[in-house]
C-alpha cells in the first residue's frame, strides 16, 4: 500500500509538470517545442502512475490526491518563479485542499 502512495504522489508531482511545460512554452519561443514535449511526458507519466496508483487506492481518494497535489504544487510554482500572487485568502484555500488531501489519506 505504500508503494501505491508513493505512486500516487509522483503522479502529483509529474501533474505539475504539464502546466509548468505550457507557461514555459509561452514564455521562451526558442525552446517552445521543447516545453511542450516536456508537457506531453508529464501528461502521460502522471496519468501512468496515477493508473498504477489506483489499483490500490481507491479511485475517489486517488484522484482528489492527484489533482490536490497537482493543483497545489502548480499554485506554489507559479508564485516561487512567476510572480503569481499568495494572498491571505489563496493561503487559506490552499490550506484547505491540503487539509482535505491529509484527510482522505488518514481515513483511508
Amino acid at each position: 500500500m505504500l508503494m501505491a502512495w508513493l505512486l500516487l504522489l509522483l503522479a502529483g508531482l509529474f501533474e505539475m509538470g504539464w502546466p509548468l511545460g505550457f507557461k514555459l512554452a509561452g514564455s521562451s519561443p526558442r525552446y517552445h517545442g521543447l516545453f511542450l514535449v516536456f508537457s506531453v511526458v508529464s501528461m502521460a507519466l502522471s496519468g501512468w502512475l496515477l493508473y498504477l496508483a489506483q489499483r490500490s487506492i481507491p479511485m475517489g481518494t486517488a484522484y482528489v490526491v492527484w489533482t490536490g497535489i497537482g493543483g497545489v504544487g502548480t499554485v506554489v510554482l507559479g508564485v516561487l518563479f512567476f510572480g503569481d500572487a499568495l494572498t491571505v485568502g489563496r493561503m487559506c484555500c490552499l490550506t484547505l485542499i491540503l487539509v482535505g488531501i491529509v484527510g482522505l489519506k488518514l481515513l483511508h
